[in-house]
């Protein structure tokens, strides 16, 4: 398996770990690894109540990780929210409670249970 493969497929193993964390969290998974042509991607978007929620997972091996937040830079941030609204449009306008942007945060360490961090970003 070559570092791309290994790479991607910790991604996946992430993104699963974090979509059980958000239904576990009482929120429902619409769709994931959402693509909008060359623009990029959202890993999970959800539902919480009325609240769309779009959430960046970042999934790391234990030892080199930092705060799941300090992964999303502004520029970060500023993209997902473009697709954010990008997937409003092509799926049926704005939702009633607005658009959220999450991030879980996946450690692994190198034994014992993955460690998921959930953060919640404001509403707008």
């Amino acid at each position: 398996m070559n570092t791309h493969q290994s790479r991607s497929a910790l991604g996946r193993y992430g993104e699963e770990l974090a979509a059980r964390r958000l239904t576990a969290a009482g929120m429902t998974v619409l769709e994931r690894n959402w693509r909008s042509g060359r623009s990029g991607e959202i890993d999970i978007v959800a539902s919480d109540g009325d609240v769309l929620v779009v959430c960046e997972v970042k999934t790391r091996r234990g030892g080199r990780f930092a705060h799941p937040m300090a992964a999303v830079t502004p520029v970060k941030a500023e993209r997902l929210r473009d697709l954010a609204e990008r997937w409003i449009q092509t799926h049926g306008g704005a939702p009633p409670g607005g658009v959220r942007i999450d991030v879980v945060g996946v450690v692994l360490p190198e034994r014992g249970a993955p460690l998921v961090e959930h953060v919640r970003g404001g509403v707008t």
